[in-house]
């Protein structure tokens, strides 16, 4: 339940109902607005005198829901707005990882030859080996943001752990919480005082109502620039690294006020299958799509198997705009 107060109710009253009914407080200007677990329906008669506007919920889905905010929210990073009355679909591309900086300066240099304004690379990876390539640190945070100084670019960057993540709110336009850290509340926590975007992949173990509630620890901590990206779940298939649940991403545009970005490069986990995948995605009329590309895969020293070659994406990249077009999609 989501109650928004009146403006009488001062800060003793709020405070006073928020104890009452297990209530997160947000202050939104001059509104004070209490969530309450989903399983509260009713306030109590004597408290109706303070309440403008009362939302139920049948889950603890509640910020996020439609039935709360119809029209998706609006998100804007660098000189990109996507959601709102935007029809905007963000390319987001760029090297799994800041491997050095002339990889980063020929990624800048494709980035640019398309018109495109942002771009993706990890400076933390977090892997599955200890033996692995885990990312340049905040050497290559400092890399990704030269390339903003220096070209413009928005820079999204993903978060491993709670331990660094006060330098990638610091560098990144948007945080990336990925995956493996979706139920990171350490993580979480941070995001949501953070004043700037954050982009929430869905674990690929995490129902979509798991998905969603971890967005409202971020959107009932204050941070309402919230965009979720699905990036494939663990199935029984083995011929793919993972599944692409896009009839989990209509369900989320559906019933979700959240702009939606699409991964089809760590679904498919095989670069053969990465067009077909991401031309899927912006069919589904969807927010953004974040796409690996690095200059030489077969050298990558991360997820060299999913990533596109710069050739290959100029060749995906012109497919995608005749689907955009259709689609009545601007991709920037």
């Amino acid at each position: 339940m989501i109650l928004h107060l009146k403006n009488t109710a001062d800060k003793k009253v709020a405070d006073m109902l928020a104890e009452t009914y297990e209530a997160i407080v947000l202050n939104q200007g001059s509104t004070s607005i209490l969530i309450t677990p989903s399983r509260m329906r009713t306030v109590e008669a004597r408290h109706e005198q303070w309440i403008d506007k009362l939302f139920v919920f049948d889950s603890d889905i509640q910020l996020a829901s439609r039935q709360y905010i119809r029209e998706t929210r609006p998100v804007k990073f660098g000189d990109i707005t996507i959601g709102g009355e935007s029809r905007n679909c963000a390319l987001i591309i760029g090297p799994c990882g800041v491997e050095s900086e002339p990889l980063i300066e020929e990624s800048a240099a494709l980035i640019r030859e398309l018109g495109l304004k942002s771009m993706r690379a990890g400076a933390y990876k977090p892997r599955t080996s200890p033996y692995s390539f885990r990312g340049m640190g905040l050497d290559g945070l400092k890399l990704l943001a030269k390339m903003r100084e220096k070209y413009g670019f928005a820079i999204v960057t993903e978060v491993r752990d709670s331990t660094h993540i006060d330098d990638i709110i610091a560098y990144a336009d948007v945080v990336q919480v990925g995956a493996k850290s979706m139920y990171d509340h350490g993580i979480l926590q941070k995001c949501s005082k953070a004043n700037k975007p954050i982009l929430l992949k869905r674990g690929f173990g995490s129902t979509l109502q798991e998905f969603v509630q971890a967005s409202e620890f971020i959107l009932s901590g204050g941070n309402d620039q919230v965009i979720l990206c699905e990036r494939g779940i663990r199935t029984f298939e083995t011929k793919s690294r993972f599944t692409l649940d896009l009839c989990g991403v209509a369900y989320l545009k559906e019933y979700t006020n959240l702009p939606i970005i699409l991964d089809p490069s760590h679904a498919m986990g095989y670069a053969y299958g990465v067009p077909d995948l991401a031309r899927a995605c912006m069919a589904m009329d969807v927010d953004g799509l974040l796409i690996e590309v690095h200059p030489n895969p077969t050298i990558a020293k991360s997820d060299a198997s999913q990533q596109l070659t710069h050739e290959q994406f100029r060749a995906l990249y012109k497919t995608l705009q005749s689907i955009a077009t259709a689609i009545n999609r601007t991709i920037v």
